[in-house]
């Protein structure tokens, strides 16, 4: 007998009230939007809050409230935004000492609960977060991966629309490397409905906007005074949608590594495969001289974050 997919969301901020909001919408299955007993009431209202707006848009989800980690229990899905998010001044490699205790608790949590889930991290310091999560649960690589290239990838597409004065459905994007300054925007693998954004865009401008992008989250965290949350939630119900529908994505993502781009043991943003076998292929792309120069340099700036998680974790 067929039964609903079950979507659990830890943590119930902004970013877990928009992920459920989108599922629900998007009718993908029953959520559960959970969070700390401190923030339990935040978590149920916003779940009674979003079922009653499924009576006004005509969207079928139950939704859950919850600190209960048995109330996840089985979930097809679990996406995780657990943590402190960031503020103005504030890096991600600064999140590290706060959010790495927080991570390891839901780690061991979702291990017990839900064995069997594919696992969306979206908790900063990203590479590192996605790094440790696997770790504690000894989950397959393949059932667990961080979301940082769709949302980088998209804030490229935007610019370069922008800049090109095209419609932003039209420009496809590939950013590649560590959710940070040294992530790696991919402009040989930019393109305008199959045109080149190079002919399009010229190198000052392009250059200009790369920069943009690598700094993109740092942008609205200053206008604002907090991380974006309507984006980096859409990016990770792409991904969860296209694991639930065996939809054969490829989307960047930060995967584990083992041998591909010549790295080994380390997350980092790839082009992979999303279908029902969660990360199914990491997809190998010819890259300029310049290109590997500068994933290098990202892939140098994620192993000397995990090695100071590493060290966290033994004092």
């Amino acid at each position: 007998m067929l039964r609903r997919k079950k979507i659990a969301l830890i943590g119930a901020g902004n970013i877990g009230g928009e992920l459920a909001a989108l599922c629900a919408r998007r009718e993908l299955g029953d959520v559960v939007l959970f969070d700390i007993p401190e923030k339990l009431g935040l978590a149920q209202g916003k779940a009674l809050d979003l079922e009653q707006n499924g009576a006004i848009l005509g969207y079928d989800a139950r939704i859950t409230g919850t600190s209960s980690w048995s109330d996840c229990a089985g979930a097809d899905v679990v996406i995780v935004t657990a943590g402190v998010p960031r503020k103005p001044g504030m890096s991600r490699d600064d999140l590290l000492t706060i959010n790495l205790k927080i991570i390891r608790g839901v780690a061991e949590n979702l291990k017990a609960a839900c064995p069997d889930a594919f696992v969306i991290v979206i908790s900063n310091p990203l590479d590192a977060m996605v790094y440790e999560l696997k770790k504690v649960t000894g989950f397959p690589r393949a059932r667990v991966v961080g979301m940082a290239g769709v949302l980088d990838s998209a804030r490229l597409q935007l610019f370069l629309a922008r800049e090109a004065g095209v419609a932003v459905k039209d420009v496809r994007t590939m950013v590649l490397g560590g959710h940070g300054d040294t992530m790696v925007p991919v402009p040989s693998y930019c393109t305008i409905d199959g045109v080149p954004a190079r002919q399009l865009i010229s190198a000052e401008r392009l250059g200009a906007i790369v920069e943009r992008t690598r700094n993109g989250g740092g942008e609205i965290v200053k206008l604002m005074g907090t991380s974006a949350y309507y984006a980096p939630a859409s990016a990770a119900v792409q991904m969860a949608e296209a694991y639930l529908k065996d939809q054969k994505r490829l989307v960047p993502a930060a995967a584990y590594l083992e041998g591909e781009y010549g790295y080994q043991g380390l997350y980092m943003g790839v082009p992979v495969i999303i279908g029902g076998g969660g990360v199914e292929r990491v997809v190998a792309l010819e890259l300029a001289p310049d290109e590997k120069v500068m994933l290098e340099k990202s892939a140098a700036a994620v192993r000397e974050l995990i090695d100071a998680a590493s060290k966290l974790r033994t004092t």
